[in-house]
């Protein structure tokens, strides 16, 4: 996300086992736990990645053996497959992912998982299985952006409660970057809660980043949700540093942070490590992580990566925005030549490679007769032009309004009012950044013949959207999720409705909050799709209120899809 997120926005284990010394290349005698939960990813018809870690008592000992368990009921009496001799190594910082390669369970059913090291039992996992044939129905959770100094991650627990959950998607922001200085991004709230990041320095090294990822997996709420049901995840930019982009970052100085390229390899060796994903195929880019699910004929899910593979650097208004001279002689922004910038026809999220994989993996769906086509998209995709707030509010009504925020942050809240009388995009870093990419993105939906369902996070904010091409023709709908517990711009804004302004400022916008947290669960049947914004009343403390905030409806209709209809 481009705005200046530091200026504008601001256990479950196991016991322990003493393990035979005799046992060659493991693990010494002492006690091993787990401390990190267990999770699954990635499933397919008959399997899934299951991921565990566990804890050494001595990190400078040797593997750990692991065996995984996979059974057909919570209590292990009816196991349907063990993998043994699985091992747990210091070159992986002790993390177990294991694939059981396409064998061994049912399409469409659930199961029940565990790993065990000695006498040491991991908690217990849910996974669901990919359906095949007539699917009457599909429960997404869609999740992103979870700040761990930025508040507690209850919307986790409320997703972790739900009576019906097939996979969650995570469109990104896994983890963030940021140190635990007190003005580094979270900071205010993670103080108060004593959520502290650790290390408690920018991570960098590999260490750090793993050190990272095992703090957010210690979080109860999290591994309550990942013990729930499987995530399809996808990064975005905050799990290397925030801004990322081919070949740099905003947040990424070569004189003190080295050279972008390693930092980014060693970034997402920790997360292959720590997630559960897949692995690159031998030969393939490790930033190529999109992939297709298909939940039987009923919809097909398309993971796109927009941050590593093939996006152009962002453009911002403080670097890029020039000035010249205006009718009074002053100078004042040029608007048009900084559109001209941003219709650069080169400027994109996605390279031709992935583009031509999405235009036939898309195609391919609708001939195997799915009527959804989703599309797991890190960014907003609609047109937002930040709210021209002199119609909307009198000169005094703005004056009180900047005088009500942080004094660190209005002179640059100023700037962007002001900008936005010129109707400039709200946000450079989602797709209003790259226009003739994003008109890109809608001829391959044209030429698929569909009309998908676009998903969105990063933004810490709920969305839903009607998308149109430049010709004003309508290529998809959109549903974003606001934050598990990272900052949204409204909440820096004190009783402004920002949510609403942009709604109202935004013919593709139907429904905005710039403030709620929580995430979006999606309901499919072959006739319609479901939305629901959940929400949890508060981050900051314990218990919550978890409540709809929306509700929203599409049909399927001749021809592609019926119009959004809000329920209640």
């Amino acid at each position: 996300m481009n705005m200046d997120r530091r200026s504008l926005l601001g256990l479950i284990g196991g016991g322990a086992v003493a393990l035979p010394a005799s046992q060659a290349g493991a693990q010494t005698p002492g006690t091993v736990a787990f401390l990190h939960g267990v999770a699954s990813g990635d499933p397919d018809r008959h399997s899934a990645v299951f991921w565990t870690r566990v804890t050494p008592a001595d990190a400078n000992s040797g593997d750990i053996e692991v065996r995984l368990e996979v059974a057909r009921d919570e209590a292990f009496a009816d196991i349907v497959r063990t993998s043994s001799g699985l091992r747990a190594r210091a070159e992986r910082d002790f993390t177990v992912k294991h694939d059981l390669d396409g064998q061994g369970l049912e399409p469409g059913q659930g199961y029940f998982y565990r790993f065990v090291a000695g006498d040491v039992v991991s908690p217990v996992g849910r996974v669901r299985t990919l359906p095949e044939g007539a699917t009457p129905d599909l429960s997404l959770a869609v999740v992103s952006c979870q700040l761990y100094p930025g508040g507690l991650f209850n919307a986790y627990d409320a997703i972790a409660k739900l009576d019906r959950l097939d996979a969650v998607v995570h469109l990104g922001d896994y983890i963030y970057e940021y140190g635990a200085e007190a003005d580094d991004y979270g900071m205010v709230t993670g103080a108060a809660l004593n959520r502290l990041p650790q290390p408690p320095h920018e991570i960098v090294s590999l260490e750090d980043y793993r050190l990272r990822h095992a703090q957010y997996k210690s979080d109860p709420d999290l591994q309550a949700a990942h013990a729930r049901a499987p995530f399809i995840c996808v990064w975005d930019d905050h799990e290397v540093t925030n801004d990322s982009w081919v070949s740099g970052a905003e947040n990424h100085q070569p004189e003190t942070d080295g050279d972008y390229a390693t930092r980014k390899a060693t970034a997402l060796r920790a997360y292959y490590e720590w997630m559960p994903i897949r692995e690159a195929a031998p030969g393939a880019l490790r930033e190529a992580i999109n992939r297709t699910f298909h939940f039987g004929d009923l919809a097909s899910l398309m993971m796109v990566e927009t941050r590593l593979s093939g996006r152009s650097e962002q453009l911002t208004y403080e670097k890029d925005l020039t000035f010249a001279a205006g009718p009074d002689g002053q100078p004042a922004p040029d608007v048009a030549a900084f559109r001209t910038r941003l219709a650069d026809p080169s400027r994109d999220l996605l390279d031709a490679r992935q583009r031509d994989w999405l235009g036939r993996e898309l195609a391919a769906s609708k001939a195997a007769g799915r009527p959804w086509q989703v599309l797991g998209n890190q960014v907003v995709t609609a047109r937002v032009a930040g709210p021209n707030l002199s119609q909307m509010a009198s000169p005094q009504q703005i004056a009180t309004m900047i005088g009500s925020l942080p004094e660190a942050v209005r002179p640059q809240v100023a700037q962007l009012i002001e900008l936005f009388k010129s109707g400039l995009p709200f946000n450079l870093d989602a797709w209003d950044g790259y226009p003739v990419g994003r008109e890109r993105l809608y001829q391959t939906f044209k030429v698929a013949g569909v009309t998908p369902v676009v998903l969105a996070g990063d933004s810490h904010a709920f969305w839903v959207n009607d998308l149109k091409d430049d010709a004003g023709e309508r290529r998809a709908v959109e549903f974003g999720t606001s934050a598990i517990s990272s900052p949204s711009p409204g909440d820096f804004l004190g009783a402004f409705p920002l949510g609403m302004a942009l709604t109202q400022a935004n013919p593709e916008v139907e429904f905005c909050d710039q403030k709620a947290k929580g995430f979006v669960l999606l309901k499919f049947t072959p006739e319609a799709l479901t939305a629901e914004l959940h929400t949890v009343s508060t981050i900051l403390a314990k218990p919550y209120e978890a409540r709809v905030l929306a509700t929203y409806r599409v049909a399927q209709a001749d021809g592609g899809l019926g119009p959004l209809e809000k329920q209640g």
